[in-house]
């Protein structure tokens, strides 16, 4: 018999779906929700206290009600900070979106990373730790924006992206002392990736950008090895935690990764 049980992606707006896309294409036969805490976003400016509390109940009451066989966080922010407390509240695998920077330091010729994040991202120990870990031999910039994040949203809603506001953006990173030096940037928020393409038309130089998106495909494909899926899933719901105008006018981005039902939570 096939398995209907989908694979729920959570985030706090439509970063994640920067997360799903790769997901869908390794596994297109996945049934899929995706799950946007648009009354919590931004959580890159929420403190740390807030995340660990807010993370953990929200996807306690998410699994109750869909039964996911596996949960992705695809948040940076809510990863560093509440990954570990999700982990042991839920009796089912949960994966974390965490800043990639081992693929970043083995593609580096320079030697010099940038890490583009929030700003509660760029500052955890966890990025210290893998920094340390896999990239010692480097000098790692960071750099956080709370405005990337919005700029992606607008993006997917349809609203022009100012050029001028990302290269304000990206002088944060290049502007530091050795920024002239990076050659490869880690989009450390999985909104950061929908706005790739128009961050390396407006970067001071060739520079690539990586992210976490197809290593957690990847990881998910792993996870799920050997399951059934259904022969055609249903069709992709979008939830979100409130259902305004604003989450609304999304449908036809939505519509694109395959999310054509939308939900409120």
């Amino acid at each position: 018999m096939s398995d209907s049980r989908p694979v729920l992606f959570f985030d706090s707006g439509v970063g994640g779906l920067s997360v799903l896309a790769p997901a869908r294409a390794l596994l297109p036969r996945a049934p899929l929700v995706y799950v946007a805490d648009s009354e919590g976003f931004p959580y890159g400016t929420r403190s740390e206290a807030e995340i660990a509390a807010r993370v953990p109940a929200l996807l306690g009451r998410l699994a109750e009600r869909y039964d996911p066989r596996l949960i992705v966080i695809a948040c940076n922010t809510a990863s560093t900070i509440a990954l570990a407390g999700v982990r042991a509240a839920l009796h089912l695998p949960v994966v974390g979106t965490v800043p990639a920077i081992k693929p970043a330091a083995e593609m580096s010729v320079t030697r010099t990373i940038g890490v583009l994040g929030t700003e509660a991202t760029v500052r955890q120990p966890y990025v210290d730790d893998l920094a340390a870990r896999f990239a010692a031999d480097c000098t790692v910039l960071r750099h956080g924006s709370a405005e990337l994040v919005q700029l992606a949203e607008d993006k997917l809603h349809g609203r022009p992206v100012p050029p001028e506001r990302l290269r304000v953006v990206l002088d944060g990173l290049f502007g530091q002392p050795g920024g002239d030096r990076i050659d490869v940037i880690v989009n450390a928020c999985t909104h950061f990736p929908l706005l790739a393409d128009e961050m390396a038309a407006v970067a001071p130089h060739p520079v690539r950008f990586v992210d976490g998106g197809p290593g957690i495909a990847r990881r998910i494909a792993h996870l799920t090895e050997g399951q059934e899926w259904p022969a055609v899933p249903p069709p992709g719901r979008a939830v979100f935690t409130r259902l305004d105008a604003d989450a609304r006018a999304l449908a036809p981005a939505l519509a694109r990764h395959g999310l054509t039902e939308i939900a409120a939570l």
